[in-house]
């Protein structure tokens, strides 16, 4: 515990002292807090995030501020945030081991978390605007979408369990309110904290103007408030994994909740396609190779979650839903069922996929992707590509054969100039 008994934000300058007693830190960076050399890093849109660094070793301290970061306090959030990600951490650990930063300790009062520096992983999404691969990734992302999505949700988890869960993250109001507004509201009408790249008013006008697509993004937005399937990351983007040349963690769950089963997986894949599209900005003479890299990542995510999903359905099966009393036991295989399961899976995951793409080019908080590209009409005409792609997902999810026809339809809409 830190020796202050209410909230304070940290600086650079007060770590330390405040600090200084905290065990966790201590074993993990050294005894005297003099030695300790403090960095703050933070370049997202809500927290502080700090290094530290001792003789011992270095250890990330990451605490809430009580506002939106990105805006200021004129939009006030709540410290609990940090309470909700804390809890999120520990089951998505539990969930698939290894794939999140270990926790060290946490303070509720102070709304901070103290973890694993992860060395020398950077943000994915630097590493795919730089062109560099990484090695198993598409297999740790499909591994991970489908362990937290079939171990979080009522085909494994003991009923009680499960609601008891639902019932915690229920309290995590305000950060699930931000997604509700910035991904499925905002980019449909002229919200006030809107903004997008000059040139684009064709093509925003066409997508606001297109009644059956807000239907069937308000039916996913319904499906993301009212469906309480598995718990979700909640934010699960290319800025929340970190990785190395050949391994990877996921971080920052703080927008968790429980959600549809295919949103996690949906959004992934959409920050991989604007990491496509935006690449002719980014790349020289490799340039088709490393969009064919992006494709093949998209598509080898599919085939391990389905791998992975499958192969949890058939030893992990322990919850209400599907049990082996109604197929196994009677001597009945319950693949078609397995099937059915999958299907509403991805139906949902290519309809939030193309959302996002959406949110990402006309809400708040865009992708430094397109948003790094100096040349505007360049930029425009990228994100064009990508905002009418978007369009196709929502309007097709539900026929939508698997990720080789979406990885195919990234490459028909690269060569489309659509402004």
């Amino acid at each position: 515990m830190t020796a202050d008994t209410a909230y304070q934000a940290l600086t650079v300058e007060t770590l330390p002292e405040r600090l200084k007693d905290v065990a966790a830190l201590i074993q993990h960076v050294g005894q005297d807090a003099a030695t300790w050399q403090v960095q703050e890093v933070g370049d997202g849109n809500l927290n502080l995030v700090f290094i530290v660094s001792g003789p011992n070793g270095k250890a990330i301290v990451k605490q809430a501020l009580p506002y939106v970061r990105l805006v200021g306090d004129s939009w006030p959030l709540p410290l609990y945030r940090a309470f909700f990600e804390y809890h999120a951490l520990r089951r998505q650990a539990a969930r698939d081991p290894g794939a999140v930063p270990v926790i060290y300790h946490f303070d509720e009062v102070q709304a901070m978390i103290i973890m694993e520096f992860l060395a020398p992983h950077v943000i994915l999404r630097r590493k795919l605007i730089a062109g560099e691969q990484v090695a198993g990734l598409a297999a740790f992302l499909g591994r991970y979408c489908a362990r937290t999505a079939f171990r979080g949700s009522e085909l494994s988890m003991q009923s009680p369990d499960k609601k008891a869960d639902v019932a915690l993250f229920a309290g995590n109001v305000e950060i699930p309110a931000i997604t509700e507004a910035l991904v499925f509201t905002d980019p449909y009408f002229d919200a006030d904290m809107n903004s997008h790249t000059e040139g684009l008013a064709p093509v925003i006008a066409k997508l606001r103007n297109d009644i059956g697509l807000k239907v069937k993004v308000q039916q996913m937005l319904q499906q993301f408030v009212s469906n309480t399937q598995t718990m979700v990351h909640g934010d699960l983007h290319s800025g929340s994994i970190m990785s190395t040349d050949d391994d990877s963690r996921v971080i920052d769950p703080e927008f968790v909740q429980y959600g549809p089963m295919g949103f996690d997986i949906g959004m992934l894949c959409a920050n991989f396609l604007m990491a496509y599209f935006s690449q002719p900005a980014h790349r020289g003479a490799n340039l088709s190779a490393y969009q064919e890299w992006i494709l093949e990542v998209i598509a080898d995510i599919s085939d391990h979650f389905e791998q992975e999903f499958r192969h949890l359905w058939a030893t992990e099966r322990t919850g209400i839903l599907y049990p082996a009393a109604l197929f196994e036991d009677q001597g009945h295989d319950s693949t078609a069922a397995c099937d059915a399961v999958l299907a509403g899976i991805w139906r949902d995951a290519w309809a939030v996929c193309g959302i996002e793409m959406h949110r990402r080019c006309l809400s708040l908080a865009h992708n430094a992707d397109f948003e790094e590209i100096d040349d505007v009409a360049l930029r425009a005409r990228l994100e064009a590509r990508n905002l009418s792609m978007g369009a196709e997902l929502i309007h097709t999810a539900d026929t939508i054969a698997d990720a080789q026809a979406v990885c195919a339809l990234a490459r028909e809409f690269n060569g489309k100039d659509v402004l």
